[in-house]
């Protein structure tokens, strides 16, 4: 794990400009360009609002920014897993080049839409202000360490399904179903706390390790309090722990990925 961060830090500069390319790709072409941005969210968000408000009464105070909240952070993880999976096996131009590093490219992919998450963001708040009144507290502060411990489990599991992928190119379709049953076993649009079994909620907490994540910025956006430090503290060890074994099998494929694309 070590040396995959070392070759991170070590080629900054190329992450960098991969990132800055792929964001200014992502809507080159379209009449309105990076508001897709913002319209991307805003529109799962309504979606979503008319689903649980008109058609299934919904009682969640303030819905539709409790949705967003949680529904922001889970576009980004869905987006890196998704896009994270085939970042390897689609780049054939690339690394085939001579030591080519190959954990740029789906980094690349995470942070990319990391920064998405991070520019959407102003929309969030403002849905909470000019809408419920909702100014974030002095409990934003604890907002960086969600997104570290996010970004590691994030990047642990991406690393692993990129090389993977590469010679079992299945799994960048089974991925995909796979995502849309964990987004609806995650309270993205529901509280945790509808769920009234103490057994069923604790369930959810330790086996998904997106729900202390998404209950951790419902936490500190929504609800104006500390998240739940158990839990994030556990997601934070194993997620360090998925990083250190993601590292491992990504070093011991590596020499496989020119040769299998």
């Amino acid at each position: 794990m070590i040396r995959l961060i070392r070759e991170l830090y070590q080629y900054r500069g190329l992450l960098l400009s991969l990132v800055q390319r792929e964001l200014k790709a992502r809507y080159r072409g379209s009449i309105l360009g990076f508001l897709w941005t913002f319209l991307n969210p805003a529109l799962h968000m309504l979606v979503y609002v008319l689903l649980f408000t008109v058609v299934m009464r919904q009682n969640t105070p303030y819905y539709s920014f409790f949705m967003f909240v949680g529904l922001l952070p889970w576009i980004w993880f869905s987006s890196s897993i998704s896009g994270g999976a085939s970042a390897i096996s689609d780049r054939r131009d690339l690394m085939t080049k001579v030591r080519f590093p190959a954990q740029v490219l789906p980094t690349t992919v995470v942070v990319t839409n990391l920064c998405n998450y991070v520019l959407s963001l102003p929309l969030m708040l403002a849905l909470g202000i000019l809408m419920y009144g909702q100014w974030p507290t002095w409990h934003a502060l604890f907002f960086p360490v969600v997104v570290v411990i996010q970004l590691t489990f994030t990047l642990a599991l991406t690393y692993i399904l990129a090389a993977i992928n590469v010679t079992f190119r299945d799994l960048q379709h089974i991925v995909g179903n796979l995502l849309t049953m964990w987004f609806f076993g995650t309270p993205v649009l529901y509280p945790l706390s509808n769920f009234q079994d103490e057994t069923v909620r604790t369930a959810m907490t330790v086996l998904n390790p997106m729900t202390p994540l998404i209950t951790s910025y419902q936490a500190i956006f929504y609800e104006h309090r500390l998240p739940d430090a158990g839990p994030l503290l556990g997601l934070g060890v194993f997620s360090v722990m998925l990083l250190w074994a993601a590292s491992m099998i990504f070093e011991a494929r590596r020499e496989e990925f020119a040769e299998s694309i």
